[in-house]
């Protein structure tokens, strides 16, 4: 996949070189252009047209929701800000992520990953790209390791971690298995259970409530049983 290019529109300095230090540290992502005056931003975006916008709300002269109401195409858009009481209003704006601050990396990650999904399935549907498909997840406190999706076999929650098999490795992440499902196609992976999501493509054997990956059974919770046969099987539906 190209490289997403980025704005950053914030009227403060030390928040502009927060993104930017994030940004930097994630493949893929290439800030093009910061704005501490959101005018200048909207004369920049009028006339170019990057692929994501990273945007404060209040701010001097014009505010953050008033510039993207003046942009006849608007890029992705994430909101950065202090705030938390826009979140409704910016949403009715199409915006892809609300980010309060102070932002943490690993929320920056979550919504960033959004952004490669979104794109991912942009390249898939136009067949513009036959890259494949990946997400970045933090393995430590500085490292960001590049995850290939068609790899991944199971993720297996462990409370407020998550283990995430994939053919020739394992990657133990800080992020509950809730917002990690969230990031991932839901075409591809579902979850079958309060402690595992999994790769449809890489189920082996489907038995009773459970399901065989890589020659270990994976159990299918009650409440998840019906979808999840529903997901899996949905081209041989009279076989359940």
């Amino acid at each position: 996949m190209n490289r997403i290019k980025c704005v950053i529109v914030d009227d403060e300095p030390l928040a502009v070189n927060v993104l930017k230090n994030y940004s930097e540290q994630i493949e893929g992502l290439e800030v093009v252009e910061t704005f501490n005056n959101a005018l200048k931003a909207l004369d920049y975006l009028r006339q170019n047209q990057p692929d994501l916008l990273f945007l404060d709300i209040n701010m001097a002269v014009l505010d953050g929701l008033s510039l993207l109401r003046s942009l006849d195409n608007k890029p992705l858009v994430v909101i950065t800000t202090a705030h938390e009481e826009f979140a409704v209003e910016s949403y009715e704006l199409e915006v892809l992520d609300y980010l309060v601050k102070p932002i943490s990396l690993p929320r920056f990650i979550m919504a960033t990953n959004r952004v490669f999904k979104l794109k991912n399935l942009q390249f898939q549907n136009t067949h513009e790209h036959n890259e494949r498909a990946y997400i970045f997840v933090k393995v430590d406190k500085k490292k960001l390791k590049k995850v290939y999706l068609d790899e991944i076999l199971v993720v297996e929650s462990l409370k407020d971690y998550i283990k995430i098999n994939t053919e020739n490795d394992k990657h133990i992440i800080h992020q509950t298995l809730g917002s990690f499902t969230d990031s991932l196609p839901s075409d591809k992976f579902i979850r079958i259970h309060r402690s595992f999501t999994i790769a449809m493509d890489k189920v082996e054997t489907v038995e009773g409530n459970s399901v065989e990956i890589g020659a270990i059974r994976y159990p299918i919770g009650r409440s998840y049983v019906a979808d999840v046969k529903q997901a899996i099987l949905r081209d041989n539906i009279g076989l359940y």
